[in-house]
């Protein structure tokens, strides 16, 4: 049998990064007898009469390609089929390291629309901004383009330009950019100390190395004597599954579930922590609407197992598994084939992590703000078995928020010093 892997994925297709978990999935031989297949006798005809009749000669693989992608692209958002190169590309992305402009995109209104503009990246020094509409990829309408074909012209060598057009709101028109790709090396953990011995950890992805890297930095913190810590996972899409078990094995006991997955048959796999080790201070884990993925599955833990106190904003919703599974001539496909759930069993898929305490952040002096982008807004996204989500209003979040700015990360800080000094007081 040939080798495949499960992934939970970040938030959308990303020119930035797509997370490979662990996990797996049986794959049995199929025929073109029975169990539907019988249809593919149209299929047969359609190609040959292609072949045979169109105006213009036409590759096999290219007509076989194009099928395929159609089909998964009538599945849900995360289903797609990878040619060789980008199947490549994507198993080189997961050790956060790869040539591109840096944005995470995905699919709104029919319109490829970004995200988020990865931090210190050509597309985020460049003024690409959330909720951009990418019209155009050079001089290339987008408008009957996959994410992945997105995805696909986009990246590339570094040094080399792309040119993309976006509609923004407030512009009268199209406007063009020029980036120079280059190496997008994504630094997943930052971290420092804030007031009153309050460590300060900002996990931007869920790579290979987040794990050990996020050690270091508590390592560190702990050595300079912190008292609690902020765990920031705002605008972080997701990665790797087995990271965000790693990185929920050192804030939780050891044989504590973190997450499950069920199949469509009902097949449930489980994940706990694991290690000795597991910082035991209080904590907050700052959540907003581009929380995705792997990042919602460690809130979710930490929030079940009362660990820590969820503050900001409803989280994206991901709550699908994708299994990534190569094919015979160095294609992949990555196929949605569970959903997962917090330790108590909640589903978030469409409804995301709510947070203990809901904060907004507010545009300041007359700062520009952009449409929020959920996982229900997705086109052909999966339901939500357990609840469905509520109609809303459209949202909107700030471009950007400078630090003096940032409520959310305010409240977290006079949260904790609150915590430290009724944990001062002498019990009587």
């Amino acid at each position: 049998m040939r080798s495949k892997k499960a992934l939970v994925w970040v938030l959308v297709v990303a020119v930035a990064a797509i997370g490979i978990s662990i996990g797996r999935l049986s794959v049995t031989s199929v025929s073109a007898a029975g169990e539907g297949y019988e249809e593919l006798k149209t299929f047969t005809e359609v190609l040959s009469m292609v072949r045979k009749h169109y105006v213009e000669e036409v590759k096999p693989k290219d007509l076989i390609y194009g099928a395929i992608k159609g089909m998964l692209s009538s599945l849900d958002p995360h289903s797609a089929f990878m040619p060789p190169e980008a199947y490549k590309e994507m198993q080189v992305e997961t050790k956060g390291e790869f040539g591109g402009l840096g944005i995470q995109i995905g699919m709104k209104d029919k319109a490829i629309t970004v995200i988020a503009p990865i931090e210190d990246t050509p597309a985020y020094r460049a003024g690409i901004k959330a909720g951009d509409k990418i019209v155009k990829i050079n001089k290339e309408s987008t408008q009957d383009m996959t994410l992945q074909d997105a995805v696909s012209k986009m990246r590339g060598a570094p040094k080399t330009p792309v040119t993309i057009s976006i509609v923004r709101e407030g512009l009268d028109a199209p406007q063009d950019y020029t980036i120079v790709r280059d190496i997008i090396k994504i630094k997943s953990v930052k971290s420092r100390v804030l007031d009153s011995k309050i460590g300060y950890v900002k996990v931007s992805q869920f790579q290979e190395m987040t794990s050990s890297d996020l050690a270091a930095a508590m390592k560190k913190l702990e050595a300079e004597k912190i008292g609690s810590l902020i765990l920031d996972l705002r605008n972080n899409p997701g990665g790797l599954l087995n990271s965000a078990i790693d990185v929920s094995s050192q804030f939780l006991p050891k044989g504590k579930l973190v997450v499950y997955t069920k199949t469509r048959s009902g097949d449930k796999s489980e994940f706990f922590t694991e290690g000795d080790h597991a910082f035991t201070l209080p904590m907050i884990v700052l959540v907003n609407q581009g929380s995705a993925s792997a990042s919602e599955i460690v809130a979710g833990a930490l929030k079940d197992w009362n660990r820590a106190v969820i503050l900001g904003v409803q989280t994206f919703g991901k709550g699908s598994v994708q299994t990534v599974i190569p094919l015979s001539d160095g294609a992949g496909l990555r196929l949605t084939t569970a959903k997962y759930y917090t330790p108590k069993g909640t589903s978030i898929q469409n409804t995301g992590i709510t947070p203990d305490i809901v904060l907004k952040l507010e545009a300041k002096n007359g700062a520009k703000e952009h449409p929020v982008l959920r996982e229900k807004d997705l086109q052909r996204h999966l339901r939500n078995e357990q609840t469905e989500p509520k109609p809303e209003e459209v949202e909107t979040a700030p471009i950007e928020v400078d630090e003096k700015d940032d409520i959310q990360l305010q409240r977290a800080v006079d949260i904790l010093k609150t915590w430290n000094v009724f944990k001062e007081i002498p019990k009587s």
